[in-house]
This record gives structure tokens, C-alpha cells and sequence, in this order.
């Protein structure tokens, strides 16, 4: 696996999705980080971080069905070089081209097409191994599309097989992706979360096949499970996970509440340990954040959990700060987060969230690697 340089990572949002009134976002775009990387690269270096995650928001860059034109992603490719900064490439964050949705029946070739075209400009503009996250939280993204009607193609009880062919698309892109360039380094992206039986349910086993849904894309993608769609444990080199204070709730759908005062939410760092164990692979907290006065808080208590488990023995490799810059949401565009370590007003300006940034800076030395040294006894 190659290194990361820094740690703590700016996640900048870039969903290009079409949300659930059927309106395409582009939240790269509306952000204008597309037009301010330059500035927003020598911000998160100031922060002391120098690694990106971004996306290449596919319904942009496939102009029509197979042909690809992925210059708008000059500008993240020059400022990187300048400021030094490493990026993560998602290919899909959330969003395919119009004409597309995971069961097209040219879905995957589109996507592997989009996936060999990437790696060739990759090679053209920067020598520095690719990091590419091929597909995002296909469990979430199969729910909100296959589910919830919350994207394409707006279904219900339709979660599995949109699940399917997503891994699919996947497995069949990261082999051209590790073909072409085989010093890249794949992150297969999921949610972690936890779901807890209520007062009066003692349905262990229910509870316990509901948690083990957000296992299934990593299980195909492995070769566990589905194994004709040709997954195999050489695929994926870095496990990444996203968490956020609503990913933890009951069977009846009620999110826990945080901060936990009932103590009713098991730790973060043993939920690390549980799926590091259960897969034995590199880790990196992939997403992570929280709204307002209490993203600081936050981020404290989220660094905590993971510096212990790296004391417990999780093999973790970064935190991605998710979004790094403020964005608004997906299905209200009118209403923004607070969620940055800069919020933004409506000339996009970016305004600094001091105490977050103060916050942030001073938990670094927490990874530091003299701290880690335990990681790699003499």
C-alpha cells in the first residue's frame, strides 16, 4: 500500500446526483471549489493537512456514451502539484449520466470505459500513484435509490439488485483500474453503522441480519458471497468507512441521540475493531462530521475513539474531515450545514469556523507518528 502524507483528510463534497424531486445537483459546482481549488488546497495545507478527497463527478465528464472529456479536472491536477496535496479520486460518489441507472444493461461497460479513460489522463497529468475510491457506499446508495426513491431510479424493494450491479460495475472496473495501473491503491467505501434492538424487542437474530446488510457490497467484492461476478480479496486495499452521528438507531428507526448522555450507543472504537477484525484490512475513517456548535465536539470525540483503537490494534490510516468546506443540502438547496471548517455565505465566499479549525489542529498531534510508534514496534 502506498503512504499517506498527512493523516487527517479535506473531503470536499461532490455529489452530482439527481436528488428525490428529480433536480441534477452538482455540489462541486454550487461550491464553486471546481473554480477555488487552487485556494481551497492552500487552505486544508495551512490546516496542516495535504490530502484531498474529491470526486470527478461522472454525469459531467462523459460528454455522451463512452466518450469522456476530463478537463475540467486540470485545475485539482495543477493545484495539487503546486500546494503538494495527494488526492483520492472517487470515479462515483453519487450521480451517473443522465441516460444511465445501475441496471441499464450497458451500466457496467460505461462505467468500465469511464474507469480505463480516468487512469490514462491520470498517467498524462501526475506521477504520483492513483488513490480512487471506484464507487461510494454502494450499500447506502443502493438503499437511497432502490428503497427510499431517494435518486435513480427512484424504486422501492428494489435495494438488492441495484446492489448487484453495482458491484459489479465495480469489481469490473477495479481490475482494469489495477491492470493498467498496478500501484494504484483501490478503497472500497461503506458505512459503518449499528443497529440496536429497542426495549421490547428480543429478536436477536433479526437485529442481528439487519447490521450484516452493510457487509454484503465488501462481501462481493471480496468473493465471498456472488462469486460469478468474479470479486476476489486482491481487489480492495484499503477498507474505508463513513460515520456520522446517525449512524447508529434502533429497529424501529429512531436515531440514538448524540452526545450520549444514556450511554446507550456502543463506542465508536469497538465498532472499528469489530469490522477490522471481521476483514483484517487497512482501514481509514473515509467520511466524518458533524453540524454547527457541535462539530468541534465532534471530531474531539471522534479522534479519541480512533486513536484507541489504534491502540487496540486497528490497522486505521486517516480520518477524512467530510465536508472539509461547507455545503448545502442535496433535496433543500436553499439550506446549508455548517458542517466546514469554513462555512459559506451566498457569494460563496469561504468564512472560517475558527474554533473548529483551532480544534482540528490541535488533535493532529494525536497521529503523529512518533505517537504511533506502537504501530511498528523496533
Amino acid at each position: 500500500m502506498n503512504s499517506i502524507k498527512s493523516f487527517f483528510i479535506a473531503g470536499f463534497e461532490c455529489a452530482d446526483h439527481i436528488n428525490k424531486f428529480g433536480i441534477r445537483v452538482n455540489l462541486q459546482k454550487i461550491t464553486q471549489h471546481d473554480k477555488r481549488v487552487f485556494q481551497d488546497y492552500r487552505r486544508i495545507k495551512d490546516l496542516g493537512i495535504s490530502v484531498a478527497r474529491e470526486g470527478i463527478c461522472w454525469s459531467e465528464v462523459e460528454k455522451k456514451p463512452f466518450v469522456f472529456d476530463f478537463s475540467r479536472l486540470k485545475p485539482f491536477y495543477d493545484a495539487a502539484k503546486y500546494h503538494d496535496i495527494q488526492i483520492i479520486w472517487d470515479l462515483c460518489h453519487f450521480g451517473y449520466p443522465d441516460d444511465l441507472s445501475p441496471t441499464h444493461p450497458q451500466f457496467s461497460l460505461r462505467f468500465e470505459a469511464l474507469a480505463k479513460q480516468f487512469c490514462l489522463f491520470h498517467m498524462k497529468n501526475s506521477k504520483q500513484p492513483l488513490w480512487v475510491v471506484p464507487i461510494n457506499e454502494i450499500s447506502f446508495l443502493s438503499w437511497l435509490s432502490g428503497e427510499a426513491k431517494g435518486t435513480v431510479p427512484f424504486t422501492v424493494k428494489n435495494g438488492w439488485e441495484i446492489k448487484y450491479h453495482l458491484c459489479k460495475a465495480k469489481i469490473n472496473a477495479i481490475k482494469i483500474i489495477k491492470d493498467i495501473l498496478p500501484n494504484s491503491t483501490v478503497l472500497a467505501v461503506e458505512p459503518l453503522i449499528k443497529i440496536h434492538a429497542s426495549e421490547n424487542n428480543l429478536n436477536n437474530q433479526f437485529i442481528e441480519e439487519k447490521n450484516n446488510y452493510q457487509y454484503q457490497a465488501l462481501d462481493i467484492l471480496l468473493g465471498k458471497t456472488c462469486p460469478e461476478l468474479g470479486g476476489n480479496e486482491n481487489l480492495v486495499d484499503i477498507l474505508g468507512v463513513n460515520y456520522y452521528y446517525n449512524c447508529q438507531w434502533n429497529d424501529k428507526d429512531k436515531i440514538l441521540p448524540w452526545p450520549d448522555f444514556s450511554k446507550k450507543r456502543k463506542p465508536f472504537s469497538e465498532m472499528l475493531s469489530e469490522v477490522y477484525q471481521k476483514y483484517k484490512l487497512p482501514m481509514m475513517l473515509t467520511e466524518t462530521g458533524h453540524f454547527g456548535k457541535l462539530r468541534s465536539q465532534w471530531i474531539k470525540e471522534i479522534s479519541h475513539q480512533c486513536n484507541l483503537a489504534i491502540k487496540e490494534g486497528v490497522d486505521l490510516n486517516g480520518i477524512c474531515i467530510y465536508p472539509i468546506i461547507d455545503r448545502p443540502d442535496w433535496d433543500n438547496l436553499s439550506v446549508y450545514s455548517q458542517a466546514g471548517a469554513w462555512d459559506l455565505n451566498c457569494r460563496m465566499q469561504r468564512i472560517p469556523c475558527s474554533s473548529y479549525i483551532e480544534t482540528i489542529k490541535n488533535l493532529q498531534f494525536l497521529f503523529e507518528k512518533s505517537t504511533l510508534s506502537y504501530l511498528n514496534p523496533a
